[in-house]
C-alpha cells in the first residue's frame, strides 16, 4: 500500500515540480526551492506527508522514500540530503543539511546552512548585502533533536540535543547536549 501511496504522491507533484524547473531557471534552484517548499509545507495530514517526500526526492541532493516531512516544514537549499526513515518534525526550517537515517527532529527545529549564512564583516555595507559563507550541517544517524533546537554545527550519531540547545560547536558521538550555547551534559554510554 506504501508503495502506492508514493507512487500516486509523485504523480501528484509532477505539475509543481515542472513549476519549480521554470522558476530554478528564473530565480535559481534554491530560492525557487524555498518558494515550493512554502506550498508543500501547508498540505495537512497523510496527503501532505507523501507529497512533501516525492517532491523532495525529485529536488534535493538525496530524500530517502522513507523519510517524514511533516506540516509546515520549510526547505531552502537543494543541496539538502534526506536519509531513510529520517523524521523531520512540524514547522522546522532546514537549509543545507545531511539529516541521517533514523534521525529525528521535534517540532520547530532549525538546521540552517551553517553560522556564516550572512556576511557580517563591514560595518559599511549593510549585511543584506554582504556574502555569506554557505556550509553542509551534518547530524549524524539515530540522533534525537528536541524543539525549538538550532543546530548550526555538526552532531555526531546517536546524539541527543536536549529542546531550545543552540549547537553552535560540533558535538561528538553518543552524547546528551544542551544549552545555550549547547554543551556536552553527559555521555550516553
Amino acid at each position: 500500500m506504501k508503495g502506492v501511496l508514493h507512487v500516486v504522491a509523485t504523480i501528484w507533484v509532477v505539475p509543481r515540480y515542472l513549476t519549480w524547473l521554470l522558476m530554478a531557471q528564473a530565480v535559481g534552484p534554491d530560492r525557487a526551492l524555498l518558494g515550493a517548499s512554502q506550498g508543500l509545507a501547508r498540505i495537512p495530514g497523510l496527503r501532505g506527508r507523501y507529497q512533501r517526500v516525492a517532491f523532495l526526492r525529485l529536488v534535493l541532493d538525496h530524500c530517502d522514500r522513507s523519510a517524514c516531512v511533516e506540516y509546515g516544514t520549510l526547505f531552502s537549499q537543494t543541496g539538502a540530503r534526506i536519509g531513510a526513515n529520517a523524521y523531520i518534525g512540524p514547522y522546522c526550517q532546514i537549509g543545507r543539511a545531511e539529516i541521517g537515517e533514523d534521525t529525528m527532529l521535534a517540532a520547530g527545529v532549525h538546521v540552517p546552512s551553517g553560522p556564516d549564512t550572512h556576511g557580517t564583516a563591514s560595518l559599511t555595507v549593510p549585511m543584506r548585502l554582504q556574502p555569506g559563507s554557505l556550509r553542509t550541517v551534518r547530524v549524524g544517524r539515530d540522533c534525537w533533536i528536541g524543539s525549538a533546537a538550532v543546530v548550526m554545527a555538526d552532531v555526531g550519531e546517536q546524539t541527543i540535543v536536549a529542546a531550545g540547545a543552540v549547537v553552535t560547536q560540533n558535538l561528538p558521538a553518543r552524547v546528551i547536549a544542551g544549552g545555550v550555547p549547547a554543551r556536552v551534559l553527559r555521555g550516553r554510554e
